[in-house]
């Protein structure tokens, strides 16, 4: 199949169209005209190839509960083999309509109400709050940040917090969101040596797993070893990497027979089965034909970062790119410009008129630094990119 649309550079217009990112600034206390870059999709249209796929299946006109097939299983374990060098199995297939869900599932599968359960803030923020949203203990080893700008996990801390709280099920973001780490082969067998030996059941959001730059390999938890797999719950979705979150389907990958089978016991208690049909047929396509539009677009992506980091350095040297590995979500350092919480936010929100994530909602650890969002045409950067200045230097 031919590849259609790889022209980044278009402005979409998202306003009206019921748009989380958009559409709801007022009613999330931010000014109506805000220029956000602040929540995880894509301000690109995804593959033409998956449009045409699913508008034959619109065209249809049922959409009756809906199984996946033969095809879609074949077309994400092509995916993963392919890009990810890990064979999966049919049987370790379970399907959830967000890796959200599957870690809340996780959560109420593998610990008891008042358990503690282990995180590395400053981390992806629903991570803390399906903890304790479902009566848990959030714990976190913090990511520590070194003098080169690059964080790096304390492991003599990260195990002393296992022993002391009990600890027994661990949620890893890998790549991490939002640092930008995208962890070596190193420090994932020592995460995973330290789990084995105090029985700890490791669940690696790797969502973000097509985004990784440069030297750099996304290496996928479970497949280091096979001691590893089984103590291992691995959460993908071709949502981040094709831009499909509203069509709600992630595929949760877990080899121990156990395991599995105390996840779907989660999952029918809340009387779930058959995700969503769109999302089945978006999927399946994206992955099946979706190469030539994934790599155009990661290496826009990858254009992106550098501009920014180039304009920071030239511009607003005060401001400190946090070097990203991975993800297309960048984490800037603001804490040299010496402002409070709240002062930043006024800066950030009144004076440049944008919308991105305070680093205090990915915990205590993240307090002083931003999140944005760089998967946006380049025009949409420039401008964001010139309103900070402005009100920074104005």
């Amino acid at each position: 199949m031919k590849e259609q649309n790889t022209n980044f550079d278009e402005i979409i217009e998202r306003k009206n169209t019921d748009c989380l990112k958009y559409d709801f600034a007022e009613k999330r206390g931010k000014p109506k005209d805000v220029l956000p870059l602040w929540v995880a999709d894509m301000d690109f249209k995804t593959s033409s190839i998956v449009l045409d796929v699913v508008k034959q299946r619109v065209e249809h006109g049922i959409f009756g509960y809906t199984e996946a097939g033969d095809g879609y299983f074949n077309a994400v374990a092509g995916w993963m083999e392919r890009r990810h060098g890990w064979k999966v199995e049919e049987s370790w297939l379970m399907k959830t309509p967000g890796v959200v869900v599957a870690l809340a599932m996780a959560v109420k599968a593998y610990t008891r109400e008042g358990d503690a359960v282990l995180i590395q803030q400053p981390v992806y923020y629903p991570f803390t709050e399906v903890i304790e949203e479902n009566g848990r203990k959030v714990v976190s080893s913090d990511l520590v940040l070194e003098r080169n700008s690059k964080y790096k996990i304390d492991f003599t801390d990260f195990e002393a917090k296992i022993v002391e709280h009990q600890v027994k099920l661990f949620l890893l973001c890998s790549p991490h969101n939002p640092v930008g780490r995208v962890w070596t082969r190193e420090e994932l067998l020592k995460i995973g040596e330290i789990c084995l030996k105090h029985h700890v059941i490791v669940v690696s959001d790797e969502i973000h797993e097509d985004f990784v730059y440069g030297e750099h390999q996304h290496l996928v938890f479970a497949n280091l070893r096979e001691d590893l797999r089984e103590i291992s719950i691995t959460c993908t979705s071709a949502a981040k990497t094709f831009n499909l979150a509203g069509l709600q389907v992630s595929n949760i990958f877990i080899p121990n027979k156990e395991l599995r089978l105390s996840f779907k016991r989660q999952l029918n208690a809340i009387g779930y089965s058959q995700v969503n049909t769109l999302g089945l047929t978006a999927t399946e396509a994206a992955y099946q034909y979706g190469d030539t539009w994934y790599e155009a677009m990661l290496y826009y992506v990858k254009g992106n970062i550098d501009y920014v980091r180039e304009f920071l350095q030239s511009e607003l040297p005060d401001i400190h790119l946090i070097e990203p590995e991975g993800t297309y979500l960048v984490w800037l350092d603001f804490r040299a410009l010496g402002l409070t919480e709240h002062d930043r936010e006024r800066l950030i929100v009144e004076k440049a008129g944008l919308w991105l994530d305070s680093g205090a909602i990915f915990g205590s650890a993240g307090e002083g630094f931003e999140r944005i969002n760089v998967a946006c045409p380049r025009k949409t950067l420039e401008l964001a990119l010139g309103r900070l200045k402005n009100a920074i230097l104005n």
